[in-house]
């Protein structure tokens, strides 16, 4: 059985391919009853994802975001759920950021046409559609003009952040970007913390997000193995974070894709983060037929 809760997922406005609508039919159908849109440096989806929760009069719909940030040698990215999403300051701050994205996508397809595996910008574009442009959709357009096999594929050879077509971009520190997502009333997760992990560095980054205001970490990921969740989890409890989780869905395939819902988060946590949510002012923000 899946859960009832999924508070990590994509739609086509940032890399996914599933309209926000999509999404939020097929969360339901999946038996999620609590789900949160988390496209990356990006809000726009929202609205049709609130539309669309409309239809289901026992359904939860927690406006959110994925915002990446750097540390010395890796990546750290930040969940931002129950934000406000119409300040205008804060929309400010994520137009500077998709051009930065625009940016570097744009160099990444130089770097790949001189590394002999040309890919037109017009097919990034096409894949993208209305959304964000990023990595999923190069890694698409390479797939389509035969050069890999399989989006994983071209991330290992060359998409990924020590592959040869990879560029940087402006981004912002992780302390940063937890208080940008507490001015607009946002609570902070760590996502996907097991690179970090590997790295050697989490436990003290831990403490120092923590710190800055951080609420929660994803212990109860995608394709996380049993042992893997029971570290996460007491890594978690060590630091006050709430244990979290989401299918990180994408649409895009793949041996690691699941499906919203398709996650063994218990709904007890989510209570605890609706509970906080609900203590700070942020609740109404997140729409809940059945309060109406």
């Amino acid at each position: 059985m899946g859960s009832l809760a999924d508070l990590h997922c994509h739609s086509t406005f940032s890399d996914g391919r599933l309209t926000p609508a999509e999404l939020v039919d097929l969360a339901y159908r999946n038996g999620v009853r609590i789900l949160s849109l988390t496209d990356h440096d990006i809000v726009d989806g929202l609205p049709e994802a609130f539309s669309a929760a409309e239809r289901y009069a026992d359904f939860t719909l927690i406006p959110g975001i994925e915002m990446s940030t750097d540390v010395p040698g890796n990546e750290v990215h930040i969940l931002g759920h129950f934000i406000d999403w119409h300040n205008p300051t804060f929309l400010a701050r994520l137009r500077r950021l998709q051009e930065s994205r625009l940016n570097r996508a744009r160099r990444m397809v130089e770097r790949l046409v001189q590394l002999g595996k040309p890919i037109s910008w017009e097919r990034v574009q096409f894949f993208a559609g209305e959304g964000a442009v990023g990595r999923p959709h190069i890694a698409l357009a390479l797939v389509e003009a035969g050069h890999v096999t399989s989006v994983n594929e071209a991330f290992s050879l060359y998409l990924s952040r020590n592959g040869p077509a990879y560029v940087t971009r402006d981004r912002l520190g992780p302390e940063e970007v937890i208080a940008v997502l507490l001015e607009v009333g946002g609570l902070a997760t760590l996502a996907h913390p097991r690179e970090l992990l590997a790295a050697g560095n989490l436990e003290s980054l831990l403490a120092v997000l923590k710190a800055a205001g951080l609420t929660g970490m994803e212990v109860y990921y995608k394709d996380y193995l049993p042992e893997e969740i029971d570290t996460f989890r007491d890594l978690a409890s060590r630091h006050e974070l709430i244990p979290l989780g989401g299918s990180d869905y994408h649409g895009l395939g793949g041996p690691q894709q699941k499906e919203p819902g398709d996650i063994p988060l218990p709904i007890e946590p989510v209570q605890k983060l609706l509970a906080l949510a609900r203590e700070r002012g942020a609740l109404e923000r997140a729409r809940i037929a059945h309060a109406r």
